[in-house]
């Protein structure tokens, strides 16, 4: 079986191949820029071919086209027929889909509705939906939702201390991102330590561009660090993550901004772009070795704040069986883990520096034997978790 998994984002498609019998990737590919002039698309394939191709791309529509024409190219398909499904990536789902769907037109206009929500993710998740749609109608497309996993939070974690009329009329409420990756490395953790899922107690940092904390209580998410939107919680690549609310009436009345610039200055300028002058954590550690002190700064403040949300997720969870790391930051940063872990000796959380900083692709523990907390280390492959819930709901609308 065949899935083909699609990550649709504002001027991109991620994709990857994915062969269900074996769970492993036939190949990946990008197509970036979309809109520009300057628009690239790539394909590496399981056995080495990489394909590329530049130029204009005009819209997400022949975004798709281009990666067919990559699929082809390289071989790995001689024919969209040996594609079994398409699972895509939905950042935002509210509170109205528990689990992934099998698409069709009702679903399609939910996610439209839902744009408010996620102005920058839903209309290209939609674009890729709907142009494979239009392509091979007869290929079942599931949609995946990054909010599902965080659906278990009880209404305490996700309900905002605003009057009631904006959750009733606009829903406004923690919805949390990266449910998926959450999810994943958190069963991954659960299977390293030969302890049921169900009964498995972490804390996940999904930590690369952006970053989100959560809690898991014997397998369920009871909160999470992301909220209505992807901008709240950790200070990430571009984005402030959690501050005073009054900075944007502050702002918006002494700095002359508009709301749509200071939103724009929260996504895209802040971050560790605003204090370290990069977005690119390998750049900020370069820059602080060579006495850089904003980018110290910059670093500094990017843990300090992992570390406050593991206190408080401890708090709430009591007894923990492990915290895990994912993520490009997460996964690859000896630094950054051994920094997040730093002081934390009194939850029982100890560090084996050497393990930390021995590179390796598996899922691992880096703790101290004797520790009670263990700290893994997880590659996060949200993609093959959208191709295995694509399957699920593939094989269950067959049944019914």
């Amino acid at each position: 079986m065949k899935i083909l998994v699609i990550n649709s984002g504002s001027s991109s498609i991620k994709f990857k191949l994915y062969d269900m019998e074996t769970k492993t990737a036939l190949c990946k590919g990008l197509v970036e820029q979309i809109g520009m002039p300057n628009a690239h698309a790539k394909i590496i394939t399981k056995n080495g071919t990489v394909l590329e191709k530049t130029g204009y791309i005009d819209d997400h529509g022949l975004g798709i086209d281009v990666m067919n024409e990559l699929l082809f190219g390289s071989k790995v398909l001689s024919s969209l027929d040996e594609i079994d499904g398409v699972g895509h990536r939905v950042v935002q789902g509210a509170d109205l889909f528990d689990d992934a769907v099998l698409i069709d037109d009702e679903v399609l206009e939910t996610i439209r509705n839902l744009i408010p929500l996620a102005p920058l993710h839903n209309p290209a998740h939609l674009a890729g939906m709907k142009e494979t749609l239009r392509i091979r109608p007869d290929i079942p497309n599931v949609a995946v939702f990054d909010t599902v996993f965080h659906q278990t939070m009880p209404k305490s974690s996700y309900m905002y201390p605003l009057p009631f009329e904006f959750y009733e009329k606009y829903k406004v409420r923690k919805y949390g991102a990266h449910g998926t990756s959450h999810q994943f490395v958190a069963k991954a953790g659960a299977k390293v330590l030969g302890i049921d899922f169900d009964k498995f107690s972490c804390i996940t940092l999904h930590l690369g561009s952006g970053a989100s904390i959560s809690a898991i209580k014997d397998g369920k998410c009871i909160d999470t660090t992301m909220g209505l939107t992807p901008l709240e919680g950790l200070m990430m690549g571009t984005r402030c993550g959690s501050i005073d609310p009054a900075i944007v009436p502050f702002l918006m009345k002494n700095a002359n901004l508009s709301g749509e610039e200071i939103d724009t200055i929260m996504n895209k300028k802040s971050g560790l772009l605003a204090i370290g002058g990069t977005n690119d954590m390998r750049e900020i550690e370069a820059k602080m070795d060579a006495g850089d002190e904003n980018a110290k700064l910059a670093f500094d403040m990017f843990v300090l704040r992992i570390k406050k949300y593991i206190g408080a997720y401890i708090a709430i969870l009591g007894e923990i069986n492990a915290i895990i790391f994912t993520a490009g930051i997460g996964e690859n940063d000896a630094r950054v883990r051994e920094a997040v872990c730093s002081g934390l000796e009194i939850f029982g959380i100890r560090m084996d520096k050497d393990k930390n900083a021995a590179p390796h692709d598996e899922p691992r523990w880096v703790g101290l034997p004797e520790t009670k907390v263990r700290i893994i280390i997880v590659p996060t492959d949200e993609e093959l978790a959208i191709a295995e819930d694509t399957v699920r709901i593939i094989n269950s609308c067959k049944k019914s």
